[in-house]
């Protein structure tokens, strides 16, 4: 059942953010990490120690860990044959294989339309500008486990090719043997997966999951060269190591776990609404689904569908914790404060399911992307409308982007000034110069001007 919550508890609850490094780590997990490790350290130990060893040992850490963790077996490729990729794709259902395909070109037309160009101005006494450049090197992960997503190949590597990559990498985790997915396409990844790599692409995969996945593409080993910038949602451990490895390289952000907030009104269809929410929530135990309305009726409504629809879900195991844990359904006095609601939460999605959703998305200030109307649902830009599902989660749409062409450049300041310009700021440069106790800073101005050079 999913629970009916005023205001005022809402906030203390399921609309309260905890920080990343307040979450507290599945008593399972910390067991894993003590019978791989042989004692109960961390999980930010036990990626450090992998990150380490896969930077200090290459290839053979790589195996060693993907054995221990992933049963991926010591004698097969890391990487995927150009075959396999090829044998995937000619195997892929056809009506899947042309569902991609429209997907693929529609995210490749809305990319095309995103402003990308280098620009230069004589307006300041020279030339002033800025160079576009794209990363050369690219590294997407891509999750591979009880749901592999293909369309997460598509909403990375179509962006990063729109914007001029030259080396796309995809790493996504290996099938365990006992895997129903594992048909045995070349290098027990998701023929799924491999197939939309081969439809976009991409040739350079790797079978490679969790924290040594990060370190190989941070650090790079003898098979799998680094990166420049690691993309792509994982596990709490890829998002550990993807933290611990900033700096040494570029990464897009820190995913959590999917959330959507949709905010309706008395006009919605509480059938829609309910399958909109249950299609969150079924991604994942943490996964957040919110409905925020004034509308009591609605609620109701809302709340008998979402149990009729469970009933007949095969993935009603995850529901029965995502929806009680993180989920709920929020009274609020009007649609203003479903609207401030909604911004100081700033979730992943949001869903306007109301009369005039132009009107309310006037209001909305924080959210990764904004689903206008009920024939605009979330599940559309999941696989095919067109912007990346890569989104911002746990509250980080107050400050960041949905994956866009600009993640995969980067930009290169220009100065070219000429000598009239350079004699009239050089004085002033040498001024501020000294007034920050930079002496040597000063002389390389007051030298030009000197000269008359």
């Amino acid at each position: 059942m999913l629970k009916i919550y005023d205001v005022p508890t809402a906030k203390q609850t399921i609309l309260k953010r905890i920080p990343p490094d307040e979450t507290a780590v599945p008593p399972a997990v910390l067991d894993r990490i003590e019978s791989t490790f042989g004692e109960r350290i961390s999980a930010e130990e036990a990626v450090r120690r992998i990150l380490r060893d896969v930077r200090a040992r290459g290839d053979a850490a790589l195996y060693e860990w993907s054995g221990k963790l992933d049963g991926f077996p010591a004698n097969a490729p890391i990487r995927v044959s150009a075959e396999a990729l090829s044998a995937a794709l000619a195997a892929l259902d056809p009506q899947v294989r042309a569902a991609l395909e429209v997907a693929a070109e529609r995210i490749r037309e809305f990319y095309r339309r995103q402003p990308l160009t280098s620009w230069f101005t004589n307006d300041l006494g020279g030339t002033l500008g800025q160079f576009i450049r794209p990363h050369a090197r690219v590294g997407l992960y891509v999750p591979g486990g009880t749901a592999p997503l293909p369309s997460s190949v598509l909403m990375s590597a179509i962006p990063a090719q729109v914007a001029g990559v030259k080396d796309i990498v995809v790493v996504t985790p290996p099938l365990r043997q006992t895997n129903p997915l594992n048909t045995g396409h070349g290098s027990l990844i998701s023929p799924v997966i491999l197939a939309a790599c081969a439809l976009c692409n991409v040739t350079e995969v790797y079978a490679l999951g969790g924290a040594q996945a990060i370190a190989a593409l941070a650090y790079g080993t003898e098979s799998v060269p680094a990166v420049d910038k690691i993309f792509g949602p994982g596990n709490l451990f890829v998002t550990l190591a993807k933290r611990q490895v900033f700096g040494a390289v570029g990464i897009d952000g820190l995913a959590g776990p999917t959330e959507t907030v949709v905010i309706a009104d008395d006009s919605a269809n509480p059938a829609w609404v309910a399958a909109d929410l249950l299609a969150q929530a079924e991604h994942d135990v943490l996964a957040s689904a919110i409905l925020l309305t004034p509308s009591r009726d609605l609620a109701e409504k809302v709340q008998v569908e979402v149990a009729r629809q469970t009933e007949t879900l095969p993935r009603a195991d995850i529901l029965a914790q995502s929806l009680p844990g993180q989920s709920g359904i929020v009274l609020t006095r009007d649609l203003d404060e479903a609207a401030e609601l909604n911004n100081a939460y700033a979730p992943e999605h949001l869903c306007l399911a109301v009369r005039d959703p132009w009107a309310l998305s006037e209001k909305i200030t924080n959210a990764g992307g904004i689903f206008m109307g009920e024939h605009s649902f979330e599940v559309l830009g999941d696989y095919i409308a067109g912007p990346s599902h890569v989104m911002p989660t746990g509250g980080s749409a107050r400050f960041a982007s949905p994956l866009n062409v600009w993640d995969f450049v980067h930009i290169i300041s220009l100065i070219a000034l000429n000598p009239a310009t350079t004699a009239q700021i050089a004085p002033l440069a040498a001024t501020i110069a000294r007034a920050e106790g930079l002496e040597a800073h000063a002389r390389s101005a007051d030298c030009r001007v000197e000269s008359g050079k």
